[in-house]
């Protein structure tokens, strides 16, 4: 066994209730985007969304939490109910073991068990290596987007800039989803749009930040304009230099 999977097999994940557990989590937020207090998420949302319809998770290095999620319930047109995961983090050190698709199939297992089938969130499109997990690993399109959902964050690891964000929608009882996890995926369909990302985006946002918000502004644009269309990235592509979203017309199975 290699020792990445020696590690990956001694960390367990958990449904996490207690108000000490959510103190832990807090703690975790601050340590991976370096938020100011007033930017995190505060351990009484963590109480309130785990006796609500949400939930906590947690995974452990033994007595040690080293990444966590959390979601909250909410309530569609039609009364359709579904999960958003409003946060997902794993500390530096402990990434690329998996945990983060651990944590996911922990939310999509216990929603399955309350007949929920959506779980949805959102991410920087701009976080290539997000984007790839959400669409190729997990499942999830893209249908919505939203301009600088929550404004100018303290967070350096934003950079500063606007947070543009994409709704991932997760149909976790879906064809898609269930043949994807089952290592069958589903033949893409016709694509009739793209949109580039260069790879090295991460390093402009230290280096110039300037450029790094002019890519913003025309990734964000081109996304607003084919999801008005009534397109939807229904996969992604990783190459050397970019990283491409992919859309085509999508009906849900």
């Amino acid at each position: 066994m290699s020792e990445t999977a020696a590690r990956r097999q001694e960390i367990t994940v958990r449904q996490l209730t207690q108000n000490a557990e959510f103190v832990e989590a807090v703690k975790i937020q601050k340590t991976i985007w370096g938020f100011e207090d007033i930017d995190l998420l505060p351990v009484r949302l963590f109480v309130v969304a785990s006796k609500v319809g949400g939930h906590v998770f947690g995974a452990y290095d033994g007595d040690k939490m080293v990444a966590f999620c959390l979601a909250i319930p909410g309530l569609k047109a039609g009364r359709k109910y579904y999960l958003h995961s409003h946060m997902l983090g794993v500390l530096d050190g402990y990434r690329d073991l998996g945990l983060g698709r651990r944590l996911k199939l922990a939310q999509r297992d216990e929603a399955m068990t309350r007949d929920i089938d959506l779980i949805e969130w959102t991410f920087d499109p701009l976080e290539l290596k997000n984007a790839f997990f959400n669409i190729e690993r997990l499942g999830a399109v893209i249908r919505r987007f939203v301009f600088n959902q929550y404004g100018t964050t303290s967070s350096s690891l934003h950079a500063g800039l606007p947070t543009d964000r994409c709704i991932p929608e997760w149909y976790i009882n879906s064809s898609r989803v269930r043949n994807l996890l089952a290592g069958q995926p589903e033949p893409r369909p016709e694509i009739v749009a793209r949109i580039d990302v260069p790879s090295n985006i991460g390093d402009l946002k230290r280096s110039d930040p300037a450029r790094a918000r002019e890519i913003q502004k025309s990734v964000s644009e081109q996304f607003d304009c084919y999801l008005s269309q009534g397109l939807a990235v229904v996969a992604f592509d990783r190459g050397e230099t970019t990283g491409s979203y992919l859309f085509a017309p999508w009906e849900n199975k």
